[in-house]
């Protein structure tokens, strides 16, 4: 029985997916998986863990490094709230433009019969007056599923798009509109935009990368707009530009000390705060935990590599083995199937520079191969799966 420990609230239609073969609970002792959206998981306090799947694409509630030294797979989910976060952006977007937040404050201090009304609002309207987004020009850096959104809806919407993206990938690009500007550089991003959107990871490479450099470069009165995670702007860059008045605005999903500057808007974390985006993500993340508790497949984990090898035909075992990414690994593993007289029915390696995953079918096996395989220096952990 798989013991499956949910750390946060989820919809019991989703927990069901799991079936009856699997024991889910919040208060599990020892889980084999971890579902979870925003509580902190210690990979460190569970021995028996392989893995963690976390509804939502930011995984900086997770030990990550703690998990990938042990051979645990840490999933997100990845594009699952990507039509909400897009959305908030430009409901924020076209809140700061169009004054919406201090012509409410206005209306709603209107006093008077009607009369009275109507005309303190024709007196006083033209303090209101915004923009439009048209014929501006967004730039967006970070091409994934959420900034490929973000740049289509731009377009949409009339303005000029500059993207850029440092690792692009195939699906994300087929999917992004023909009239984005894809660009080679944050630079060529940076030096037209009126208004920077950024959708990137938080990581060390990430941290603090719109700073004040990047800032300085921009136009004047730039809109700056940060719904990916926090850290992705430095702070003290943005207060600078603030106060200067080098950035108009900075629109952001994330509360911290410049939350009382009065040219910043910050809504308290809500791009995965609908309902769809919530029931997609939790969806997601459960079938990727059966995906990889059945199968040992592996798609969407922030340190493991992407294996999704079906099962071989004639196949009733197969062997998950997690290793360091290093030379001989594969042939090692092999000499030790082979001298036990086991044939190796199907095989995939892949690695990503830290893991190294393999998936191994066959039709038998003995425990003294998976003994003698965990012994290697270098595995990390090996799983038995039977079909």
């Amino acid at each position: 029985m798989t013991r499956v420990l949910v750390k946060d609230s989820f919809s019991p239609r989703y927990l069901r997916l799991f079936g009856d073969t699997d024991y889910v609970a919040e208060d599990v002792e020892n889980p084999d998986v971890i579902l979870v959206r925003s509580s902190t998981v210690d990979t460190d306090v569970y021995p028996n863990l392989v893995a963690v799947a976390r509804a939502g694409a930011g995984t900086n509630n997770i030990t990550v490094g703690k998990a990938t030294e042990k051979g645990i797979c840490v999933f997100n989910t990845p594009g699952a709230n990507a039509n909400s976060v897009m959305e908030l952006v430009f409901t924020m977007l076209g809140l700061y433009a169009r004054k919406i937040l201090p012509a409410l404050c206005f209306t709603n201090n209107l006093h008077g019969d009607n009369a009275s009304i109507n005309e303190q609002v024709e007196k006083n309207k033209s303090q209101f007056v915004g923009f439009e987004l048209a014929h501006k020009t967004l730039g967006v850096i970070g091409l994934g599923k959420i900034g490929m959104l973000v740049a289509n809806a731009g377009v949409e919407r009339g303005m000029k798009v500059v993207g850029y993206d440092a690792y692009p990938t195939f699906d994300n690009m087929h999917q992004l509109d023909k009239r984005v500007e894809v660009v080679k550089s944050m630079k060529e991003v940076l030096a037209p935009a009126d208004i920077l959107s950024v959708h990137v990871p938080l990581s060390d490479k990430t941290r603090g990368m719109i700073g004040t450099e990047e800032i300085d470069s921009m136009k004047n009165g730039c809109i700056l707009m940060n719904y990916a995670r926090n850290g992705i702007f430095n702070s003290y860059a943005v207060l600078n530009a603030l106060n200067s008045k080098k950035a108009a605005i900075y629109i952001t999903d994330f509360p911290d000390t410049m939350l009382k500057h009065q040219c910043v808007i910050c809504t308290p974390h809500l791009g995965a705060s609908t309902t769809e985006s919530e029931e997609n993500c939790a969806s997601m993340a459960v079938k990727q935990l059966q995906d990889f508790l059945k199968y040992g497949i592996v798609s969407n984990s922030v340190n493991f590599p992407v294996s999704e090898m079906l099962p071989s035909q004639g196949a009733k075992i197969r062997l998950t083995v997690v290793t360091n990414d290093v030379p001989n690994m594969i042939a090692t593993i092999s000499a030790i199937i082979g001298n036990a007289g086991l044939n190796i029915l199907g095989f995939d390696n892949k690695g990503n520079g830290k893991i190294g995953y393999n998936l191994i079918d066959l039709g038998e096996y003995v425990n003294s191969v998976i003994e003698l395989i965990r012994q290697l220096p270098g595995v990390l952990r090996v799983r038995v799966i039977k079909f």
